[in-house]
């Protein structure tokens, strides 16, 4: 099973100054900064996922790409572009969540067949359009027409895609590399996400990836795959986009499921309300010690008078102090530091955060950064877990990269 990271142009600074909370002045991003292959050895995924809709813009807008980083990735390649490693594997799509609320995809074969090969991508997934809909014992009479039509447009896009995809491939030369073509299968119930399967195995496909599958709940993917499996021809291997669910991964090795993309990990360390830091067992709290020059909230509670901007960096500066007097020293009183953060969120005003400063027991008490044997937690420490600027976020979700890929290593090979 290979794990797929998506791009979003998540890097770290590797010199960032934690004291101080600042970058040096000769900090140059696009020499300087780290992917998180680059930061984590062993890396953390075995590819990387980049969508034209990120690099190139769609109708939703410009892509998150800078105009000399989109020249720069189409010169060098995603390989050089980004540093990966041998064997690291890349693999590019559309971006499909980008133009969900279109009537059709605004993309031409021959736009993306240009992304995919001018960037050198080792795999490509054809043009698809999601279906975000469930229905498993509807009949296909009584199925949104819409989904209907979505689905018809994925498979006559799919196989315009692999029929330029073989052109492509017999006249490759010099630079170029031949392009591994993959369809998308969409469906809104078990039958038809295997009669996806069925037309597009095919029209040659070796590898299709499954699509729409975000929103199911894990027995309803199961569901799918069963039925999936049943019409799988041999050598036949299937990816699921934007899928985790580490719990249920035996499970979806054993339907020939060879692949997997998600930002799930990465994205847990500073969007989700709990679970921040991973570890092999559970997860942990991260503790928020916002920065008052950089948080939203704070600064117009200071603008408006309400709170006073020096008591605030006080009590910013009092909780950073004591978080690195009690990593520091082992004998230190956890409820110090409780009491310290207390009284910033207190300060804040925001309930809801406040109430989860006990929450942060757990985290201190365990001090889950010196059981892991991550370079980046042996490396930053406490700082691993507060809660507070791109630079720990992002670091901590690196973190959780790294805990999800020692899970897979255990995982059955067949």
């Amino acid at each position: 099973m290979k794990f797929y990271f998506p791009d979003s142009q998540d890097q770290i600074y590797p010199r960032y100054d934690f004291i101080n909370d600042e970058y040096p002045d000769e900090r140059v991003r696009q020499r300087d900064d780290l992917y998180a292959h680059q930061a984590v050895k062993p890396a953390p995924y075995d590819g990387i996922l980049v969508s034209k809709a990120i690099v190139d813009g769609s109708v939703k807008g410009a892509g998150k790409y800078s105009a000399p980083q989109r020249d720069r990735l189409y010169r060098d390649g995603v390989k050089t572009f980004f540093g990966l490693p041998d064997p690291m594997e890349s693999l590019g799509d559309c971006g499909a969540f980008n133009y969900i609320n279109e009537e059709y995809p605004p993309y031409r074969i021959e736009d993306v067949l240009h992304y995919y090969t001018e960037c050198r991508f080792n795999s490509g997934i054809s043009i698809d359009h999601v279906i975000f809909g469930y229905r498993p014992d509807a009949p296909d009479k009584d199925v949104d027409p819409a989904w209907v039509k979505r689905r018809e447009i994925s498979l006559d896009l799919a196989e315009k895609f692999i029929k330029a995809t073989k052109s492509h491939n017999r006249l490759v030369t010099g630079r170029k590399q031949h392009l591994e073509p993959v369809g998308a299968a969409q469906g809104w119930s078990p039958a038809s996400y295997a009669d996806s399967v069925v037309q597009l195995q095919k029209m040659g496909y070796k590898r299709i990836a499954l699509g729409g599958m975000v929103p199911l709940k894990t027995p309803e993917i199961l569901a799918c795959l069963e039925e999936i499996s049943e019409v799988r021809k041999s050598g036949v291997g299937f990816h699921l986009l934007g899928i985790t669910r580490i719990a249920s991964m035996e499970r979806f090795v054993k339907y020939h499921v060879t692949s997997f993309d998600s930002t799930s990990a990465f994205r847990q360390a500073f969007m989700d309300e709990r679970n921040n830091y991973h570890t092999a067992d559970r997860s942990y709290l991260a503790i928020r010690v916002p920065q008052v020059d950089g948080n939203p909230t704070l600064k117009k509670l200071i603008l408006a008078g309400v709170v006073s901007q020096s008591a605030a960096i006080k009590a910013e500066r009092e909780c950073l102090k004591l978080l690195r007097q009690y990593e520091a020293d082992e004998n230190f009183e956890v409820q110090e530091v409780i009491d310290a953060l207390h009284a910033y969120q207190s300060l804040i005003g925001d309930a809801k955060k406040l109430k989860k400063v006990d929450d942060y027991r757990d985290t201190l008490v365990d001090r889950p950064w010196n059981h892991c044997r991550c370079e980046l937690c042996k490396k930053h420490k406490i700082d691993m877990v507060i809660f507070r600027g791109t630079e720990r976020n992002k670091r901590r979700g690196f973190h959780n990269m790294t805990v999800l890929e020692a899970k897979m290593r255990k995982l059955p090979l067949t």
